[in-house]
């Protein structure tokens, strides 16, 4: 689950990390109210989950109420990377000396989480990583944990006195503790700031959060916003599916991960494309597969279906069952090619063979199969 940066910078405050003062605002007469109780110089920032905001006009200076008002008022206009802005933050605003960046993302093929830190900050840190990747501190964290010494050898170098050093070592500690105990994928801040004055903030958050450590936090519910999530996003979170949207034009409905991931291998394999990662687990439950195929079929670049199972746990006949329930529902007119094997597929092929339906064994014949129906519609 993805975070707003209030919501990031909630988080981060309750670790004690330093982040000025801020409110979230819906309309622009609460960003001018808000302002009214900061009082002074203020930034409106657009509150979408998408980079490059300010190079959209999704962040604005202001100096009085009034004008804060007019930059809120500009702001929920906008729709920046196809997201419209709903709200917008108003937080104090801070004079900057200089800017970094620090993170602590999971290297899932280390299996560790890695800090990333740079005296570049402010901007992508992709582009960073581009033209000067030696700009880019990595340091993987040991299985015992972030110790201080660890923290410090990591900042000092970049920090020009003890101080900043210390505040630099105390936050990226405070980072650690947010993204473990937050059960964090990523915790991001760019920038983290130097003030005139000398002190270190956090200017920025960037979280996601892991949805699999969602039962251990009943306060993310209020953290989760539906109207960033589309229509199929939705429906996949409340029937317990596992669903990412991908570029391609072939859905793909399968059960288990592994073989997810090795049918979307295939189909690049063959040429194809695959719309969408969609496992609907191990259960066998009709009311998964008729969902499943509502969200594929929602979206409208999907120009052929592949459905395929290897039952084990999941009973294919359930998933005939699902299938054919769903076409009574909501007939949909793109190809529907099915792969079944395992248990009850005699029992599953009746059902669909009943319904003018056939289903193959082979997964690599009902991928080229399915890959020829979407090049033929496209056609």
């Amino acid at each position: 689950m993805n975070l707003h940066e209030y919501q990031g910078k909630e988080l981060f405050a309750r670790f004690g990390i330093p982040v000025l003062p801020g409110q979230v605002a819906a309309t622009p007469e609460e960003a001018r109210s808000i302002a009214a109780s900061i009082g002074g110089l203020v930034v409106i920032k657009a509150q979408v989950q998408a980079g490059g905001r300010g190079k959209a006009g999704g962040v604005k200076l202001a100096h009085t109420p009034d004008e804060a008002f007019e930059k809120a008022r500009d702001i929920l206009a906008l729709t920046i990377k196809g997201l419209p802005v709903r709200k917008v933050l108003v937080a104090q605003a801070a004079d900057i000396a200089k800017e970094y960046y620090l993170s602590i993302v999971m290297d899932r093929e280390k299996k560790a989480p890695l800090i990333m830190f740079s005296a570049e900050g402010g901007v992508d840190i992709e582009e960073v990583a581009h033209t000067a990747p030696e700009k880019i501190i990595k340091q993987h964290i040991p299985l015992e944990g972030l110790r201080p010494y660890l923290a410090r050898s990591v900042v000092a170098k970049a920090f020009p006195d003890a101080k900043q050093t210390q505040q630099a070592t105390q936050i990226l500690l405070a980072l650690y503790r947010a993204f473990t105990e937050g059960d964090c994928s990523l915790a991001e801040i760019n920038p983290l700031a130097v003030t005139p004055d000398g002190r270190v903030l956090a200017l920025d958050a960037k979280v996601v959060l892991d949805d699999n450590a969602e039962f251990r936090h009943r306060d993310w519910d209020h953290w989760r916003d539906p109207a960033e999530e589309t229509s199929g996003e939705r429906l996949a979170r409340e029937k317990g599916l596992s669903y990412v949207k991908l570029d391609g034009d072939i859905g793909c409905v399968v059960n288990g991960a592994g073989l997810a991931m090795a049918t979307m291998d295939l189909i690049k394999h063959h040429g194809g494309d695959p719309a969408n990662f969609l496992d609907i687990g191990g259960s066998s439950n009709p009311e998964k597969v008729t969902a499943a195929l509502r969200i594929i079929t929602g979206d409208g670049n999907v120009r052929a279906i592949l459905f395929n199972i290897f039952g084990g746990i999941t009973r294919c006949d359930d998933v005939a069952n699902g299938i054919v329930t769903a076409l009574r529902e909501s007939p949909f007119s793109v190809p529907l090619v099915i792969r079944l094997t395992g248990t009850n597929e005699v029992k599953a092929r009746e059902i669909l063979a009943a319904n003018g339906l056939s289903a193959t064994t082979s997964m690599d014949e009902a991928v080229q199969m399915v890959i020829a129906r979407a090049q033929e519609v496209t056609a």
